[in-house]
C-alpha cells in the first residue's frame, strides 16, 4: 500500500497500480472526519430520503456512469430519460403544453442558463445588453451574481421586508430602463420563505421583464407540501408572467448529484438557451447546457428516483420533512429562541431574541462539537437548517442538545464575540 502523505504534499501518480480493496479502505478512511450525514446529523449539503432511495439513486447512476448525453444519437436512452424527467417536472410545476427544458448539473447552471436565455432574448430584440441589470431580493442565491459576472450583466440586490420576504414595492423602485430580469425565490435558501411571486409578476408585466423563479430548493418539495395542505402563494407556471423556473433534482428530488432542471414556458424562449457552432472540421455542435459532456449517470439517477418514489413516495417523505421542521420550530420557540419569518416548508433559521446577550453562534459551536452540522445566517444572526425526511427521527435528540448548548452558552457569559462559524463554500 502506498505511503500516506500530508495534505500539503503534492500527490504523484503511483508508479504501479493498487488493488481496489486497499483503495476502497483508503477512501473510507479519507471520509472519517466528514460530517455524519448518514446518522442524520447534517442539515445542509446532503438530502437523506432513506437508504432505499439512496440505493436506487446509486445503482441507476452506476448503470449509466459511462454514457454521455452529449451524444443523443449514440445514447437515445438518455435523451428519452431526460425528456421524461423534464415532462414530469413541467407537470408538477403546472407548465403549459409548450413548456420545455433540460436537466443541468445543478442549480447554479440552471440559473446561469436562465440568465443567458434572458440576455440573448433581449439582444435578439436589439436591446443593448452590456451592463444590463437583474433586480433581485437580498435573499436570492449568489448564483445570480455569478451568472451576471460571467455574462456581462449587473445585479441590483434589494432589501427584503420585515417578514424576510421580497419587498415588491422596493423591487419596483429598483427597476429602470436597463433592467432585463426580476427574480423571486420559492423558497429562498436563507430562511425557507416563498417570495410573493404574483406581486413580482405584476412588476414583470408592467415593465416587460423576464421573471425567473428560483425553486432550486422547492421545485420538488413545494408541489407535495401543497398536497399536504401547506398554503403557499402561487409560485410556479400558474403565474402567467413566470418565464423560467430552476428546480434541483439533487435536493428534494433525492436524485444523485449533480442534477437540476431548468424549465421554460415555451420552446421559443428555450431556443435562446442553446449554443450552436459549426466552423470547425468536426461538424456542427449544438448543446443545450453549459457542459459539453453530460454524465449519463445523473440523468439515469433522476429518472429512476422519480419513478421509484412516485407522487405517494414524495408525499410521504415530504410529510416527514415538514414534521421535522414543525417539531424543531416549536421546540426552539419554546426555549425562547426566535424563528426568522414564517417558514412553511422544510427549511428554517432561528436565532436569539432581540437584545439577548448570548450569541447564537455559541449555540452553533456547541451543537457542532456534539456532531451536528448546519449552516448559519447573518443580519440577523441565526442557525440555518435544511431538513430531510430522516431528520424526523432525530428531532427530539436535536432539541435536547439545543437546550443544553443554550444553557451552556448562558453559563459561559454569552459568547457575543463569536463570529459566524461557517460559510457556504
Amino acid at each position: 500500500m502506498a505511503a500516506e502523505r500530508s495534505e500539503t504534499e503534492r500527490a504523484r501518480l503511483p508508479s504501479q497500480g493498487e488493488p481496489w480493496a486497499a483503495l476502497r479502505e483508503r477512501l473510507v478512511q479519507l471520509g472519517a472526519k466528514d460530517v455524519d450525514w448518514r446518522g442524520k446529523r447534517s442539515a445542509v449539503y446532503v438530502f437523506h430520503p432513506g437508504e432505499d432511495v439512496l440505493e436506487v439513486a446509486k445503482e441507476a447512476y452506476a448503470l449509466y456512469q459511462s454514457e454521455n448525453a452529449l451524444g443523443p444519437a449514440a445514447f437515445p436512452s438518455l435523451r428519452r430519460m431526460e425528456s421524461e424527467v423534464v415532462a414530469m417536472a413541467i407537470d408538477l410545476l403546472n407548465g403549459p403544453a409548450e413548456a420545455t427544458g433540460n436537466i443541468t448539473s445543478g442549480g447554479t447552471e440552471s440559473i446561469l442558463l436562465a440568465v443567458k436565455s434572458c440576455r440573448d432574448a433581449a439582444a435578439a430584440k436589439g436591446i443593448d445588453v452590456r451592463g444590463a441589470k437583474i433586480v433581485l431580493p437580498r435573499t436570492a442565491h449568489p448564483a445570480f451574481d455569478k451568472a451576471a459576472h460571467y455574462l456581462g450583466l449587473l445585479t441590483v440586490r434589494v432589501p427584503v421586508g420585515a417578514n424576510f420576504e421580497a419587498d415588491p414595492d422596493a423591487m419596483r423602485r429598483a427597476v429602470d430602463a436597463r433592467t432585463l430580469m426580476i427574480v423571486g425565490s420559492a423558497p429562498c435558501f436563507p430562511y425557507g420563505l416563498v417570495d410573493p411571486i404574483p406581486a413580482l409578476a405584476e412588476i414583470a408585466r408592467d415593465h416587460d421583464l423576464w421573471l425567473h423563479v428560483d425553486a432550486c430548493v422547492g421545485g420538488y418539495l413545494n408541489p407535495f407540501a401543497e398536497r399536504e395542505g401547506v398554503v403557499l402563494p402561487a409560485w410556479d407556471f400558474r403565474v402567467d408572467a413566470v418565464n423560467t423556473i430552476s428546480a434541483d433534482l439533487h435536493k428534494y428530488g433525492y436524485a444523485a448529484k449533480g442534477a437540476s432542471t431548468l424549465l421554460h414556458r415555451s420552446a421559443a424562449q428555450h431556443a435562446h438557451q442553446i449554443f450552436q457552432f459549426d466552423d470547425w472540421p468536426a461538424g456542427g455542435m449544438s448543446t443545450p447546457t453549459v457542459a459539453g459532456t453530460r454524465p449519463g449517470g445523473a440523468i439515469a439517477s433522476a429518472w429512476a428516483v422519480l419513478h421509484y418514489l412516485g407522487v405517494e413516495g414524495y408525499r410521504e417523505r415530504t410529510r416527514r420533512a415538514l414534521s421535522a421542521r414543525r417539531r424543531i420550530a416549536e421546540g426552539v420557540s419554546a426555549l425562547g429562541l426566535r424563528i426568522h419569518g414564517d417558514p412553511r416548508l422544510a427549511l428554517l433559521a432561528y436565532g436569539m431574541p432581540e437584545g439577548d446577550p448570548v450569541s447564537i453562534f455559541a449555540v452553533w459551536k456547541g451543537l457542532y462539537e456534539r456532531g451536528w452540522f448546519s449552516g448559519v445566517v447573518q443580519q440577523p444572526d441565526g442557525i440555518h437548517l435544511m431538513l430531510s425526511p430522516a431528520h424526523d427521527e432525530v428531532a427530539d435528540r436535536y432539541l435536547t442538545d439545543v437546550a443544553e448548548c443554550l444553557a451552556a452558552a448562558r453559563r459561559a457569559g454569552g459568547g457575543a464575540e463569536i463570529a459566524a462559524p461557517v460559510r457556504y463554500a
